[in-house]
C-alpha cells in the first residue's frame, strides 16, 4: 500500500488549503481512512478520519466546523478541506489508512507527509 499526499504550502491565518492523499496498491474498504498531524515539538495527533464504507466521519475537536474530510472511492482518494486555518494548524499532515475511533492501528499505512504552514 502507497499513499501519496499533496497539497499542504504556505498560507495566511484564516485562509484554506485542500490536501489530497491518492491510494494505489488498496483495494480493501473495511477500515476508515484519516488524517493525523504533527508539529515541531508536539506529539502526533488525530485530526480526522472517514469511512470507505458508508462516508461517516469523525474529527478532532480542535478542528470540528472548520476542516472536512470527504473521499473519492473512484478515484481511491481522500481529501482534508481546511478554512479558517489558525497558526496552530501548522503542522505536518500525514494521510493514514486504518484509523478506527481516532487512533492509526498499527498494521496500517502512513503517507508520507505534506507541511501545512499557516503564518502571515
Amino acid at each position: 500500500v502507497q499513499l501519496q499526499a499533496s497539497g499542504g504550502g504556505l498560507v495566511q491565518p484564516g485562509g484554506s488549503l485542500r490536501l489530497s492523499c491518492a491510494a494505489s496498491g488498496l483495494t480493501s474498504s473495511n477500515y476508515a481512512r484519516g488524517w493525523f498531524r504533527q508539529a515541531p515539538g508536539k506529539e502526533r495527533e488525530f485530526v480526522a478520519s472517514v469511512s470507505w464504507r458508508d462516508g461517516s466521519t469523525v474529527y478532532a475537536d480542535s478542528v470540528k466546523g472548520r476542516f472536512t474530510v470527504s473521499s473519492d472511492t473512484a478515484k481511491n482518494t481522500v481529501y482534508l478541506q481546511m478554512n479558517s486555518l489558525k497558526p496552530e494548524d501548522s503542522a505536518v499532515y500525514y494521510c493514514v489508512y486504518k484509523v478506527v475511533r481516532g487512533v492509526a492501528l498499527p498494521s496500517g499505512s502512513w503517507g508520507q507527509g505534506t507541511l501545512v504552514t499557516v503564518s502571515s
